[in-house]
């Protein structure tokens, strides 16, 4: 995808992926390119980036950061408990539709996988239960 900066004193002011009206080298107009290191899925994510106003075209830099084994927990115990929210959100918004039953057997259903989850001390533990 073709991005373009308008740099005014030296400060990025707006950030397209449409070629500008004024067209590239015009009212401060320049071409620019996305830079993403390489990461590990599930193990890494990119910060907020930055842009390189010395290279042509601009660059906008991402840097990288480590995401903690506690944190991705924390996301997998939300995704492994969606089954269930859906269940009771659904009984919620009909009560006619009350199912104790169907409530258990989707809690039952969370239970293990919440318990895998929490056991897991590594990545590799975690990356073993997707």
């Amino acid at each position: 995808m073709a991005l373009y900066v308008q740099v005014q004193n030296n400060e990025v002011k707006q950030c397209w992926d449409t070629v500008p009206p004024a067209g590239v080298g015009n009212d401060g107009w320049k071409n620019a390119v996305e830079v993403r290191p390489a990461i590990t899925a599930h193990r890494q994510g990119y910060t907020a980036h930055t842009f390189d106003l010395a290279t042509d075209p601009v660059q906008i830099v991402y840097a990288t950061y480590n995401i903690e084994v506690a944190d991705r927990k924390n996301g997998m115990k939300a995704n492994a408990s969606f089954g269930f929210q859906q269940e009771m959100q659904k009984q919620m918004n009909d009560p006619t539709a009350y199912d104790p039953a169907k409530l258990q057997a989707a809690k039952d259903a969370v239970a293990p996988k919440i318990a895998a989850i929490e056991a897991a001390t590594s990545h590799d533990d975690l990356d073993a239960l997707m």
